[in-house]
């Protein structure tokens, strides 16, 4: 029997000992992740099969608990993952009301998220993670399209292995962006989704703010230079920026091109991606770079 997301939170909710009046769902689709609003708990259901993902993201949220650095915290339950089927849920303690954080709060909070010195158990940051499965799912690119792809791929990934000097390699939380850095109500910022926090070159979570002016003109200079000054370093003048820059655009194409192969509304939006990689939007910034749900 297939249990539905709301079978697997409320079987989850009954191992941990978490009542579930008022369960409300916040986003249904891969992951799921719903509120209990008796309990102050956020549960997260993930795919199947990611149990070790889930248990070390809550690791991660306890070392940066322990370490002063403000993030979404375990819901300490009786159990805060538990096993349904294949599925692990994970609960979580709701977080005040709150807003993306701006670039400068992004800075200063990843300013601090670097001077700690990495735990043991934080892995390498791997880049590439999926890429290549992306591509093989972009049914609705030409041939020529995802033989161009899986091509830069191996570029890019020559590149990484060649990464310039730069920072000194700590921990990152590998998804910098204002959904995953956000301020209270209270004027805390900090950091959400931790499942990509790993041990890398600063400039790894420096570069997801710099595109947003460079590449895509989503920020003005001003809001770059902000985020710059608080942070104290300009990640566009390193040399291994322009790699890394690259690598996230594709990351940001190869999702694109897979949820297309799955929902072909998208498909303009990711051959969009892919012409401006491939230089037929001619110099960035690019415009024209949609959110895709």
């Amino acid at each position: 029997m297939t249990r539905t997301p709301d079978d697997t939170v409320r079987a989850a909710c009954a191992l941990a000992g978490v009542a579930t009046t008022g369960l409300a769902p916040i986003k249904v689709a891969e992951n799921a992740t719903y509120r209990l609003p008796t309990e102050q708990i956020v549960a997260r259901v993930a795919k199947p099969g990611q149990q070790a993902a889930a248990q070390r993201e809550l690791k991660v949220a306890a070392w940066l608990e322990s370490s002063g650095v403000p993030a979404v915290r375990p819901a300490h339950t009786k159990s805060d993952l538990v096993m349904v089927g294949d599925r692990p849920v994970t609960f979580w303690k709701e977080l005040p009301a709150h807003k993306g954080g701006t670039e400068q709060e992004i800075a200063v909070a990843l300013r601090q998220l670097h001077a700690l010195p990495p735990p043991p158990f934080l892995t390498e940051v791997a880049p590439f993670v999926r890429l290549s499965e992306r591509i093989d799912a972009a049914h609705t690119l030409p041939d020529r399209d995802r033989h161009w792809m899986r091509d830069h791929l191996n570029e890019l990934r020559s590149g990484w292995e060649n990464l310039p000097e730069g920072l000194p390699w700590g921990p990152i939380h590998g998804d910098a962006w204002e959904g995953n850095v956000v301020t209270t109500v209270d004027g805390v910022t900090l950091f959400v989704d931790l499942e990509r926090a790993s041990v890398g070159p600063p400039e790894w979570d420096l570069t997801s703010t710099a595109i947003k002016h460079s590449s895509f003109g989503w920020i003005t200079g001003e809001r770059y230079a902000a985020f710059r000054d608080a942070y104290g370093h300009d990640v566009t003048n390193w040399s291994g920026f322009a790699l890394l820059r690259d690598i996230r655009e594709m990351r940001m194409t190869c999702m694109a091109v897979q949820v297309a192969g799955m929902h072909p509304d998208h498909a303009r939006q990711a051959q969009h991606r892919v012409d401006c990689l491939r230089g037929r939007f001619g110099p960035r910034p690019w415009s024209g770079w949609e959110p895709i749900a």
